[in-house]
C-alpha cells in the first residue's frame, strides 16, 4: 500500500455509492493519457491504494515488449501447477504498457474497471513524430511529418521495434500488429475484443465530457477527476497539417482510424443514453468550472502553463523529449502547507510523481533516477 501522506481532502462533492479503486488504465501514447495518469495517481495516493509500478529503475512497464507480470514491482511470483503466479494484487495500473490480457490479469484483482483512451490519429501522429524526433528512426530519418507522409515506406522499417510510434501506435499499444493488412474481418474482430475488455474508452478531443463518464462509472467525486492539462506542448512545437497531409495520416493509420472512429460513437452513444445534452452541458461546466477555481487557487501566472525555463521549482519541471516543448507550471507563492500538497498534486509532472508514489510504496527500495532534474 502506499504509505499516505497525502491531505485529508480539501474539497467535498462525494458521489454516490462506493468507489471504484480497481482500476487498470491503458495509457495509450500523445493521447492526453499523462493528465489521465495523473488523476489516478492523485486518488491512489488520497485513498492509501497501491499501484503497480515499474520494477527497479525503469520508468515504463516493459514498453514496447508485451507486458509482463514481473516488470511490476512487489510482484512475488510462487511456483505452481501453470507456472510461477503472483502473490500480490494491486489496485490501480496505469503506466505505459504493451497491453497483454493474461499477464496484467495475474497483478490485477478480477473485479478490475479497465479503460482507455484515444486520440484522432492525425494529431496523435503529428504530436509522435515531434515527440519521438530523436529517437524512432523513421521519424529521425524524415525532415517533417509531410516527407515522411508523402513516402513512407522510404523511412519506416517495420522490423525496427524503435518505430512503434511510427504506425497505428494506438493499436500497438492494445497488443495488435500495426502492420497488419486492412482486411475487414480482423479489423472488426479486434475492435469486438478492446469493446469485450475496456468497459469505457475516453476520447482525447472530449476529454471534459469523456471525464463526466468516467466519474459516472466509477462513483468518484468531482475533484477526483479534475485536472490541470500534463505534459502538453507549446503552441510554437505543433505542427500545422495541411489536408493533404490529413488525409495521407488517416491512411497511413487506418488501423488507428478504425479503432478511434468506433469508439468516438461509442462514447457519444453512451452519453447520449446516460445524460442526454442538457445534463451533460451541466455536468461539463461544474467540471470546468472547479478547474477553473482550483487553477485560481493553485497557479500563478494566470493559471497559463509555461516552457522548462521557467519554471521555478525544478521538481515541477516535465521532461523534454524530441523536438517538442513541453509545458508545465508555477504553482502561487504563500500557499499554507495543506493547499501546497494538493496544488504540488495537480500539477507534478508523471515521472516525479511515479518516483514520489515509488518512493512510499516501497521505501526500502532505492529511489528511482531522474537524471534530467539534475541538469
Amino acid at each position: 500500500m502506499v504509505a499516505c501522506a497525502f491531505p485529508p481532502r480539501l474539497f467535498g462533492g462525494q458521489a454516490k455509492g462506493p468507489p471504484v479503486t480497481n482500476i487498470m488504465f491503458l495509457k495509450t501514447h500523445k493521447t492526453a493519457s499523462s493528465t489521465v495518469l495523473n488523476i489516478l495517481y492523485r486518488f491512489a495516493e488520497t485513498h492509501n491504494l497501491s499501484v503497480a509500478l515499474p520494477a527497479g529503475l525503469h520508468v515504463h512497464l516493459g514498453y514496447p515488449r508485451l507486458f509482463l507480470a514481473r516488470y511490476v514491482e512487489g510482484v512475488e511470483g510462487v511456483e505452481g501447477v501453470e507456472g510461477v503466479q503472483p502473490q500480490h494484487h494491486f489496485n490501480i495500473m496505469c503506466n505505459h504498457l504493451r497491453f497483454n490480457l493474461p499477464e496484467v490479469q495475474k497483478v490485477m484483482p478480477n473485479n478490475t474497471f479497465y479503460f482507455s483512451i484515444l486520440r484522432n490519429p492525425v494529431f496523435q501522429l503529428e504530436s509522435s513524430f515531434i515527440y519521438y524526433k530523436t529517437y524512432a528512426p523513421a521519424f529521425l530519418r524524415a525532415p517533417s511529418l509531410d516527407a515522411f507522409l508523402a513516402s513512407p515506406r522510404t523511412f519506416y522499417n517495420d522490423s525496427l521495434l524503435k518505430n512503434v510510434y511510427a504506425k497505428n501506435n494506438m493499436w500497438f499499444d492494445f497488443g495488435f500488429d500495426p502492420n497488419a493488412p486492412r482486411e475487414e474481418g480482423y479489423v472488426r474482430a479486434r475492435i469486438a475484443e478492446v469493446e469485450r475488455r475496456f468497459q469505457l474508452v475516453l476520447i482525447a478531443e472530449h476529454l471534459d465530457e469523456s471525464l463526466v463518464l468516467l466519474r459516472r462509472r466509477l462513483r468518484w467525486a468531482l475533484d477526483d477527476v479534475v485536472a490541470f492539462r500534463i505534459n502538453a506542448r507549446s503552441a510554437r512545437s505543433v505542427t500545422r497539417l495541411t489536408p493533404e497531409t490529413r488525409e495521407r495520416a488517416r491512411s497511413w493509420c487506418a488501423l488507428d482510424w478504425r479503432l478511434y472512429e468506433h469508439f468516438n460513437r461509442s462514447l457519444w452513444g453512451q452519453l447520449r443514453a446516460e445524460l442526454g445534452p442538457r445534463q451533460l452541458r451541466g455536468e461539463v461546466e461544474r467540471l470546468r468550472a472547479r478547474r477553473r477555481e482550483l487553477a485560481t487557487l493553485c497557479l500563478q501566472d494566470g493559471g497559463a502553463p509555461r516552457n522548462r525555463t521557467q519554471i521555478r521549482d525544478p521538481r515541477l519541471r516535465p521532461y523534454q523529449s524530441g523536438k517538442a516543448d513541453i509545458l508545465g507550471y508555477n504553482l502561487r507563492p504563500g500557499l499554507d502547507n495543506q493547499t501546497l500538497r494538493v496544488c504540488q498534486r495537480l500539477v507534478m509532472p508523471e515521472l516525479q510523481y511515479m518516483a514520489h508514489l515509488y518512493a512510499l510504496q516501497f521505501p526500502e527500495k532505492p529511489r528511482k533516477n531522474i537524471p534530467f532534474l539534475g541538469e
